[in-house]
């Protein structure tokens, strides 16, 4: 069975830092790429990163030099250290696999894990 599992959601304060995790089960790990996207309620998906396998990474303009995308390819897990956290960050985050190398073609999709930032 193909999974997804996020995790290290929660409430902190702003300027705080969370680190996300995103592992991975059921499939070559090693054949996708692992992207994170965030939601905010009544706004629409959002981008936020992506890594290949060789450690190649790729960020939004609005988080990059905040977050940072990493990948421990032997715990089949992806991670997003979120350093100075603003309000505006507060969604509900999700990873995905992208089988085309971090081109946008997702072929599986996490629950997501809620982030709250408080000012």
């Amino acid at each position: 069975e193909v999974q997804l599992v996020e995790s290290g959601g929660g409430l902190v304060q702003a300027g705080g830092s969370l680190r996300l995790s995103c592992a991975a089960s059921g499939f070559t790990f090693d054949d996708f790429a692992i992207a994170w996207f965030r939601q905010a309620p009544g706004k629409e998906r959002e981008w936020l990163s992506c890594i290949i396998s060789d450690g190649t990474a790729y960020y939004a303009d609005s988080v990059k030099g905040r977050f940072t995308i990493s990948s421990d390819n032997a715990k089949n897990t992806v991670y997003l250290q979120m350093n100075s956290l603003k309000p505006e960050d507060t969604a509900v985050y999700y990873c995905a696999a992208d089988r085309s190398m971090c081109k946008g073609l997702y072929d599986y999709w996490g629950q997501g894990t809620q982030v709250t930032v408080s000012s």
